[in-house]
């Protein structure tokens, strides 16, 4: 496992943590961290990502696996790309995480009932376990 910093907006360090050993994919950990950090305001809106080749270079990573990842938060509008500028956060993002959040939970919540339906639990078991796991 690899944890390397950037520099970004006029010296700042962007903590990036890439796991080369793990089965996900780089350019979605980087995604992923990006996102993190939106989230809990350590990037805020207009802020200056770093360049693609200056966090391929300090990672040691492929340029085109940075695009990858900056071009999947750009196309969630997390961030905005200026051609010849750089990328740049977008303002609303901590709503829009938010609900992508949201909705990463209930899918996974889905997956949970349907198995536990199909295993033969009922749905107020279900319930049961759901308390006991969030303490009530």
């Amino acid at each position: 496992m690899s944890k390397k910093t950037a520099e970004f907006n006029d010296g700042e360090i962007m903590k990036l943590i890439i796991n080369t050993t793990s089965m996900v994919p780089i350019y979605e950990q980087i995604t992923e961290s990006i996102r993190r950090m939106i989230a809990d305001g350590e990037l805020k809106a207009g802020d200056a990502l770093p360049s693609v080749r200056a966090l391929a270079k300090e990672q040691k990573i492929s340029a085109l696996t940075v695009k990858k990842a900056y071009d999947r938060l750009e196309e969630e509008g997390l961030t905005s790309t200026v051609h010849g500028k750089g990328t740049y956060v977008t303002g609303s993002n901590k709503e829009m995480i938010a609900e992508m959040q949201r909705r990463e939970i209930e899918d996974d919540m889905e997956k949970v009932v349907n198995k536990a339906r199909n295993n033969g639990i009922k749905d107020e078991e279900l319930r049961e376990i759901l308390d006991l796991l969030l303490g009530e």
